[in-house]
């Protein structure tokens, strides 16, 4: 079984938990190891508050972080332990279209059967069209709702409603303190760290066929419980570097279905914060996601199955292991 700290290289990072079915618990993780953390040593009431002081309160941290390797039994392995989605936000922003060859492949795939073009023809359309966007447009938002952030221990149920249920891994941001209207060059200022999310979407649900006028439906396409498996832990922005230049991946069974780099990003994380924060303000603990690569299933013709395994790494935040199971539908 893959290890979630596989991958982590951050010296630190926060991660919550719980122990025998125990109430969950916020833990301080180093070196594969895992130990709870008091409101005294956090220096705050909730981890929310926490992140509200980051970057400062990180530093508060570190000396811990270092007694890892110690005999001292506060800290466990990480395999002795249930992982909770690490963060828990109040309000989740979601990136539509970010990824310039993502958004060629879902129109290439979604062509029109009277579309005279040859696939090659079309291609290159929709890549002159995702640059234009990135020249003068503006990235395009929609709101998750924050009970589908799950654990990435539990199982994510398909709904029996559909048979079209797909991944998208992505790179979150977790905000830092409150952002409102927020210049580019200071918004990285209001970042606290980052963490993995793949963001689960019922393809056929997501148009509205009767009301095509209207357009998408992000609420009944995105947001059943468990379509946000979060974590496993919450990196401090400190420990990356670069958040432009991480490569994803998630594999399916094994099989890599997307593998990209985040220099891929229409807009990128200081666009995203900005803009987001434009009508907005957005709040300690937030997530903001910033969009999928290539590799759905809807491009590969593969969508999720019972007993299907997606393991996703972001490069230096460790491993997410997600394990489906459909919904028992009775007849």
């Amino acid at each position: 079984m893959t290890s979630s700290s596989e991958g982590l290289t951050a010296d630190f990072a926060l991660a919550r938990f719980s122990v025998e079915e125990g109430k969950p618990q916020l833990g301080l993780v180093a070196a594969g190891r895992i130990r709870p953390l008091s409101h005294e040593e956090l220096g705050a009431d909730s981890l929310n508050d926490f992140l509200a002081e980051a970057p400062a309160s990180w530093n508060r941290l570190a000396d811990l972080a270092q007694g890892s390797g110690n005999d001292d039994s506060t800290w466990v392995s990480l395999d002795d332990v249930t992982l909770e989605a690490p963060v828990e936000p109040r309000q989740v922003l979601q990136t539509g279209a970010n990824y310039r060859t993502h958004v060629i492949d879902l129109v290439a795939a979604g062509r029109a059967k009277n579309d005279p073009r040859p696939i090659e023809e079309l291609r290159e359309w929709a890549a002159e069209m995702m640059d234009a966007r990135a020249r003068d447009g503006e990235p395009y938002f929609f709101i998750g709702l924050p009970t589908a952030v799950a654990s990435v221990d539990a199982e994510l149920e398909l709904p029996g409603y559909s048979d079209q249920h797909d991944w998208e891994l992505e790179l979150a941001v977790v905000i830092g303190k409150r952002a409102h209207r927020v210049s580019r060059e200071n918004a990285l200022d209001h970042v606290a760290g980052y963490t993995i999310v793949n963001d689960i979407s019922t393809r056929d649900l997501i148009f509205r066929k009767d009301m095509k006028e209207i357009g998408t439906d992000w609420y009944r396409g995105k947001n059943a419980p468990g379509f946000l498996p979060t974590g496993p832990f919450l990196v401090p922005a400190q420990f990356v570097t670069d958040p432009h230049s991480l490569t994803l991946k998630l594999t399916l069974n094994g099989d890599t279905m997307q593998d990209a780099v985040t220099d891929d990003l229409l807009f990128d994380i200081p666009a995203l914060i900005s803009a987001a924060s434009e009508n907005m303000p957005l709040l300690p603990g937030d997530l903001l996601l910033t969009g999928s690569p290539a590799g759905n299933g809807i491009v590969h013709g593969r969508l999720l199955r019972n007993g299907d395994v997606m393991v996703s790494v972001i490069e230096g935040l460790g491993t997410q292991t997600t394990r489906v199971r459909a919904e028992a539908v009775s007849s």
